[in-house]
């Protein structure tokens, strides 16, 4: 990092965070009382504050994690400044453990950012520090900083854990990947994920060699034909047969297949990867996940995404490739009448934007879910194409690991979208400065619009006398 950089992001991080700060105080002002999900996160992370480590309220779905880390953090906090009485462990300071982790996630986003695009030297410093600060605003995440939910936190262990494996340091990589797990057990995919990038990086090594030896120039992407995935399939399976190539692939990410070998012994005991109340988190294939994923990806990178030049480049492969997008139509059209799920929170809940997103467009029609199919598409092709400079057995990688943290989800939840979206925004090539300046202009102008709705419109259900809010 540069000196001219180094200072502007400092400016940058410092500004971020002071207003983040005075968000901090007005959500606090106005929301003294444990909300939402905060019903069950709050009185645990006391009961841990006490001591009482054996308790455990049967309604909480996720491990320990958050309330371990808060205890550590606000007891010698309390100690070194001498607090005592009802402020330790109060509602306001365990959500300043997610002011703290929103900090840290900047950090960890600007990093990456350094790491994956380093050979790009037409980046400026400027639109990095820019494409750092958009990402930490990330509206969906952002607005879990100012209350207590894991999602900050899951997401800090999570980018370090991935930061890690980049700088090969994979041990570390796995540690900070298990902490991830214990914030939330679905984190255990993006572990994977990072054992993944290993794998790649040796698939792809040995895809160039075999390339060369044919003299073919692409070696680190495909043109998208069914020929060559048939050719890329083909040369992986006799890849990872070999026991020469195992071996080395074992040697070089057995800290990662010792964390996922405890998953699955985790899995096993526990009955399942839900601890606590799974009655209304089973999974399912839930297919159109994968499309609500896409669709929510091109609604928040719509400045990369939704252009003239994407849509006529998309329009030009419809003509070139009718019966490649025939077939893909048909079996998004089964997918979508087969293994379409409404979760029931979904219909009941009336404070998530889900529940107004599914009544005034899904609910209109029953035809409304079909009709969208040719959107899907587009969106699916619009994201793959910003992938096209990424080696093909990364994006291979990614997409698997896509599909296991969305489909087996039965609730459509903007939350369980946030990370594989980071991941992929991070990794797609750095836009025009004033598509950067867009999507800043437009994540503060969502979240603009979030809080004003949380904080002041306020309704009330009928026979009850708690105040709610609109929430992500």
């Amino acid at each position: 990092m540069e000196g001219v950089e180094a200072y502007g992001f400092s400016a940058a991080m410092s500004g971020a965070f002071l207003v983040s700060s005075l968000l901090f105080a007005a959500f606090n002002r106005r929301l003294r009382e444990p909300y939402m999900d905060e019903v069950f996160h709050v009185p645990q992370a006391q009961a841990y504050c006490h001591g009482s480590f054996l308790q455990w309220d049967p309604m909480i779905t996720t491990l320990p994690g958050l309330y371990l880390l808060s205890v550590g953090v606000v007891k010698p906090a309390a100690w070194l400044f001498g607090w005592t009485g009802p402020i330790v462990c109060s509602t306001g300071m365990l959500r300043f453990i997610n002011l703290l982790f929103s900090a840290g996630n900047f950090y960890l986003l600007y990093l990456l950012l350094l790491k994956i695009h380093q050979k790009n030297k037409a980046v400026s410093g400027f639109q990095r520090i820019l494409s750092s600060l958009t990402l930490a605003i990330f509206p969906t995440l952002y607005f879990f900083t100012f209350l207590y939910y894991t999602d900050p936190g899951s997401v800090f262990f999570t980018l370090f854990a991935y930061l890690m494996c980049l700088y090969g340091n994979h041990k570390a990589s796995a540690l900070l990947g298990f902490c991830g797990f214990m914030f939330r057990q679905t984190n255990i995919v993006w572990t994977v994920f990072c054992a993944g990038n290993v794998v790649a990086e040796k698939l792809n090594e040995a895809w160039k060699t075999e390339l060369l030896k044919k003299k073919d120039e692409k070696v680190s992407a495909m043109k998208g034909s069914f020929p060559d995935l048939i050719r890329v399939l083909k040369f992986l399976i006799e890849y990872l047969t070999s026991p020469k190539n195992l071996v080395t692939l074992v040697a070089l990410t057995w800290p990662y297949i010792i964390l996922v070998t405890a998953f699955f012994v985790f899995v096993f005991v526990n009955g399942g990867i839900v601890v606590g109340d799974r009655s209304s988190h089973e999974a399912c294939l839930h297919f159109p996940q994968l499309f609500y994923f896409l669709s929510f990806t091109v609604f928040f990178s719509f400045p990369h995404l939704l252009t003239p030049t994407k849509i006529s480049k998309f329009l030009l492969s419809l003509r070139k490739h009718p019966v490649q997008y025939g077939l893909i139509t048909i079996i998004s059209l089964f997918l979508v009448w087969k293994f379409t799920y409404v979760h029931k929170y979904l219909l009941a809940d009336n404070r998530h934007y889900t529940f107004y997103v599914w009544r005034k467009i899904f609910q209109r029609h029953e035809l409304v879910k079909y009709a969208l199919v040719p959107a899907y598409i587009f969106a699916g092709w619009s994201f793959f194409d910003t992938l096209k400079t990424k080696p093909v057995f990364w994006t291979l990688m990614y997409f698997v690991c896509l599909l296991a943290v969305t489909v087996p989800q039965k609730l459509l939840e903007f939350r369980y979208f946030i990370l594989p979206f980071l991941i992929y925004r991070l990794n797609i090539p750095f836009p025009s400065l004033s598509r950067q300046l867009l999507e800043l202009a437009f994540y503060i102008a969502v979240n603009v619009v979030a809080f004003f709705l949380f904080l002041n419109k306020t309704f009330q259900w009928p026979n009850s006398v708690e105040v709610q809010r609109f929430m992500w």
